[in-house]
């Protein structure tokens, strides 16, 4: 039997440690890999940093705080996407996610609340796919607005981004009824005066004009007093309604849902 030389050995280390080499690089390749598909949803779900690749025009809130709440908000509807399919998906700024008792409101209807304080049309238009439209969502209830105002924004920009956003709505889910209600009386004290709502308003019922899928719900003259502006009864902070405020705005909703045949939904309950 024939040994094994000095060059054998010295040649099988060789091809061990390529092998090792390779092997380890491999890992690390599909480490990295790893991290980075992890990392992935969060820097999608992060608020970009500049307004460049950002869709439609105006103000975003660039806020130190908003961008913490942005992600945190968009990170945890992510995780419970699945849970919160086929609801009637509420999409909006603070007086949308401060709606505390939303599914209690509407008894039998499966309901999300995608409300994120202090955002935009802008805001909303960015995350609309992921927030929203990914939920299959068998109706979608649209507040948004006032702070494009108290962010320096006009009316004009403001109903340029709602007509982008209904049409992305028309472009992914035709079927899907929309509830646009008309923003929210407030305050002149508030950078919000009612001129500027008005306005606001009418150009958002002419975006809405003709779409047998969308009911406007005038939420303005639902709440606005003598002058145009948030009664203090129902408004306490001129911006965002109390109790009796959400109540009176469930009630204008429910026969919009009755006639959709939304108070037919049911989802499943507790956590996710």
């Amino acid at each position: 039997m024939r040994g094994f030389g000095p060059g054998y050995m010295s040649g099988s280390l060789g091809r061990f440690r390529h092998a090792f080499c390779t092997g380890a690089l491999l890992v690390a390749v599909l480490i990295s890999a790893g991290i980075a598909g992890a990392q992935a949803p969060a820097e999608r779900l992060a608020l970009p940093g500049t307004d460049e690749a950002v869709p439609g025009a105006g103000p975003i809130n660039r806020k130190d705080w908003f961008a913490v709440t942005w992600q945190e908000h968009r990170s945890e509807w992510a995780r419970r996407r699945d849970f919160d399919r086929g609801a009637v998906v509420f999409v909006g700024d603070s007086i949308t996610e401060g709606w505390k008792d939303l599914a209690e409101a509407f008894g039998g209807v499966k309901v999300a609340n995608r409300g994120i304080s202090g955002d935009t049309t802008r805001g909303v238009l960015l995350r609309l796919k992921e927030d929203v439209l990914a939920l299959t969502p068998s109706s979608i209830v649209l507040l948004i607005g006032t702070n494009d105002l108290e962010l320096g924004g006009t009316p004009e920009i403001a109903a340029s981004n709602l007509r982008s956003i209904l049409a992305a709505v028309e472009q992914d889910e035709a079927k899907t009824p929309v509830i646009l209600c008309e923003v929210m009386p407030s305050s002149a004290s508030m950078n919000r005066p009612a001129r500027a709502i008005k306005a606001m308003n009418a150009l958002y019922r002419a975006a809405a004009a003709g779409d047998p899928r969308i009911t406007v719900l005038d939420t303005w003259t639902l709440f606005a007093d003598a002058d145009g502006d948030a009664p203090a009864a129902l408004f306490p902070d001129l911006l965002h309604p109390n109790a009796d405020g959400y109540a009176k705005w469930a009630a204008a909703l429910r026969p919009i849902f009755a006639r959709l045949g939304l108070m037919r939904t049911t989802g499943a309950r507790g956590t996710p």
